[in-house]
């Protein structure tokens, strides 16, 4: 396996989260946020009624946890690292789908019967819309509240920076907006191989001159590695 360097672009307390297991790899990971979350002032959710809480992202869960203490409901959760981050904030009945958020409202279209209610969906204010709409469509009772926002942070890292003017080096992209924000401010685009957590994170740098694009085969950190390690193995 190669020892190019891997630019994390993921925000922040995310970030070092993927940077210490690429540590412990043994790779070279360079923190390099390309958003930064903020609350929403004021924004405290209301869970009168809710039954159902819904987190397509573990920061979604650290946002509400920082809010209120309701713990009282099932955690409807789009994957590993958000089910886990559901437990540690302390709910006990959480569902860990194993997809992206349309697929974990199919999940909870199947599991719930028509008519249901009391479902609430916490995200940042770019999320709200589609994942209530299509359980709305289903005939279950959800809204949405936004927490958080998500902001650029407007350049690389001068690591960064100097480790993609160096030479080969491979770019974790975790979202579409993080990506969309990476594609203003790199340089060097043609030493860099992206690696991203799924089709609509790599959508942004589909013209960007990238020396190729590495896609998960699932919308999760494990994924993402696993395609870290196919991108790196194919050098």
């Amino acid at each position: 396996m190669v020892s190019a360097p891997v630019i994390v672009t993921r925000a922040e307390p995310g970030a070092s989260e993927t940077v210490a297991r690429l540590e412990a790899r043994g790779l070279k990971a360079i923190p390099c946020p390309m958003l930064e979350l903020a609350p929403i002032a004021g924004a405290v959710p209301e869970t009168e009624g809710v039954s159902h809480i819904v987190f397509t992202s573990a920061n979604g869960v650290r946002f509400f946890a920082a809010a209120t203490g309701w713990r009282q409901g099932r955690a409807w959760c789009v994957g590993p690292s958000t089910a886990e981050a559901a437990r540690r904030a302390g709910f006990a009945d959480v569902h860990e789908g194993a997809g992206d958020a349309e697929d974990l409202a199919a999940e909870m279209i199947a599991a719930l019967p028509a008519g249901t209610g009391g479902i609430l969906h916490v995200a940042n204010e770019a999320a709200a819309g589609a994942l209530v709409a299509r359980l709305m469509a289903a005939g279950l009772g959800a809204r949405f509240e936004a927490l958080y926002e998500t902001r650029p942070t407007g350049a690389l890292s001068p690591e960064a920076a100097a480790a993609l003017a160096a030479g080969r080096c491979f770019v974790l992209v975790h979202s579409a907006k993080g990506a969309a924000v990476f594609s203003e401010v790199w340089t060097h685009p043609g030493n860099a191989v992206i690696v991203a957590i799924s089709d609509a994170a790599a959508w942004p740098l589909r013209e960007s001159g990238a020396a190729a694009i590495v896609k998960a085969a699932a919308p999760n950190e494990d994924a993402l590695l696993e395609a870290l390690d196919t991108a790196m193995l194919g050098l």
